[in-house]
């Protein structure tokens, strides 16, 4: 269960957004620090086990010594001997301490180093408390509380001298001392682990950034696929991760293929649709010359130019839907406004129009140049029938939610248009002034198109008098700024 919920634990630590960075470097420390701390709480203990140990044989030495010398208690000079020969237990309340008590006897016929002064050493706990150890030379050990409040730890034993009767001798020494190991050690360890973490998490780094650099340079290429930099995912990459580069640069050609036949079939329907509807509005136009101009030979042909432009209307947004967002298609902005307005320019050049022309080098259209064109001449077309001596095309960047945006605007000096007419000047087939030659399709195809492209198409009062037409195409890509 404790596995689980640290699972859980760490599932919740790492977002659901987080990269693959993120979530291999968190899960390594986590698990690294969950390692760590369970081999520090095992090393202590057994740190603190062979301590103890190593205490313990410290006063199993003075044990035995007291026990030679109950055997031997008269010396040659006939004195008695019994004691060790140690400075510390002579000095009062030193901590260390020995003691020996007949089992069984009076509570006076007790002998004791001088370092007790006067004082008694507590028995051991019975042999089912905590922190009491038996072994199987009959030595007990264990921790109990000095004469000075200080805390012991005691080994004792009983020994049987026959005749004499049986004894309890028992050496106790200061537990600080144990206690000041422990901590040294800990310190240790907890020093030792923390560099060694701060290794592995450095190592840990360098691994995620080597292993998944393939990765990064695949999500490279193929930005720069979606950018119309490249055609294709290039690089070389590790066997893992090959196959996928394959697998989308076989995506991108499938996904061409499937446009550029979808292409064909619009450009086939819309010949097979054509030549015959020129047909009929030419046969109509004869009739209805013949019958005065007047009749159903003249709502033939006009119904006629009515199929036929809407026929070119719906076979130019299905061939635009087709295109729009294809993978690595992508038009230079600057290119395609010099080439439309020196187009306009010759068609319009019997008029006295002054053309302002602003470009921000650098600006790439995400979309098929076509478009790009179909969008921005409809709108440059329209300010030039319409505008009296001025038309400025100013296109540059604008940010837009954080996302670079392009933004391309068409204004004129022609009379404008009202508030409430700008709506009904994009709606499809409306048209505004019949004496302007036209269909009435182009503001709504810019419109369509530019919603194709995630993008928008507003009119505007302009500031040279007459209309501003502003288009908006999110997923450009701007290089370094200037001015033509």
């Amino acid at each position: 269960m404790g596995l689980r919920q640290g699972v859980a634990r760490l599932g919740q630590l790492i977002r659901r957004d987080s990269s693959l960075a993120e979530r291999l470097v968190i899960s390594a420390i986590c698990w690294c620090v969950l390692i760590f701390v369970v081999a520090g709480l095992i090393l202590t203990a057994i740190y603190n086990r062979a301590t103890e140990r190593a205490f313990d044989e410290r006063l199993q030495v003075y044990l035995t010594g007291l026990v030679s010398e109950m055997a031997a208690p008269v010396g040659a000079d006939g004195k008695e001997r019994v004691g060790i020969g140690e400075p510390r237990f002579d000095l009062p309340l030193s901590g260390w301490y020995w003691q020996i008590a007949r089992t069984g006897g009076r509570p006076g016929d007790i002998r004791a180093s001088r370092s007790l002064f006067g004082s008694q050493l507590q028995p051991l706990p019975p042999r089912a408390a905590r922190h009491e150890a038996t072994r199987n030379d009959g030595v007990r050990s264990g921790y109990v509380v000095g004469p000075d409040d200080r805390r012991l730890r005691v080994i004792s034993r009983t020994i049987d001298f026959g005749d004499e009767g049986r004894f309890d001798i028992a050496v106790a020494g200061p537990a600080d001392e144990i206690e000041a190991e422990k901590r040294e050690f800990i310190i240790y360890v907890t020093l030792t682990f923390v560099l060694l973490g701060l290794a592995l998490a450095l190592s840990t780094l360098l691994q995620v950034r080597f292993g998944l650099a393939p990765l990064t340079r695949l999500r490279s290429a193929i930005e720069k696929v979606r950018h119309g930099d490249s055609d294709h995912i290039g690089g070389s990459y590790p066997r893992d991760v090959a196959p996928l580069a394959t697998e989308l640069n076989l995506l991108i050609d499938a996904n061409r293929k499937i446009l550029d036949r979808a292409r064909t079939q619009v450009g086939n329907l819309a010949h097979a649709l054509k030549t015959p509807l020129s047909v009929i509005v030419n046969d109509a136009e004869q009739i209805a010359g013949a019958a005065g101009g007047s009749g159903f030979p003249t709502r033939v042909r006009d119904q006629a130019a009515i199929m036929r432009n809407q026929i070119n209307y719906y076979l130019d947004r299905a061939r635009a839907a087709a295109l729009a967002g294809a993978l690595g298609a992508f038009a230079d902005v600057g290119p395609v406004v010099n080439g439309l307005t020196r187009t306009l320019l010759r068609i319009h050049a019997g008029r006295d129009i002054a053309l302002d022309v602003s470009v921000e080098e650098g600006l790439r259209f995400r979309g098929e140049a076509q478009d790009l064109q179909d969008m921005i001449g409809n709108l440059t077309d329209n300010a030039f029938k319409w505008g009296r001596s001025r038309v400025v095309i100013t296109a540059g960047v604008m940010n837009a939610d954080g996302a670079p945006t392009i933004r391309i605007a068409v204004d004129d000096d022609g009379p404008g248009l009202a508030a409430e007419a700008w709506a009904d000047a994009m709606a499809r087939g409306k048209r505004l002034d019949e004496a302007k030659p036209g269909s009435g399709l182009g503001l709504s195809i810019v419109a369509d198109l530019a919603e194709m492209y995630g993008g928008a198409l507003q009119l505007q009062k302009s500031a040279l008098g007459g209309l501003r037409a502003e288009l908006s195409l999110p997923g450009v890509v701007a290089l370094p700024q200037a001015v033509n």
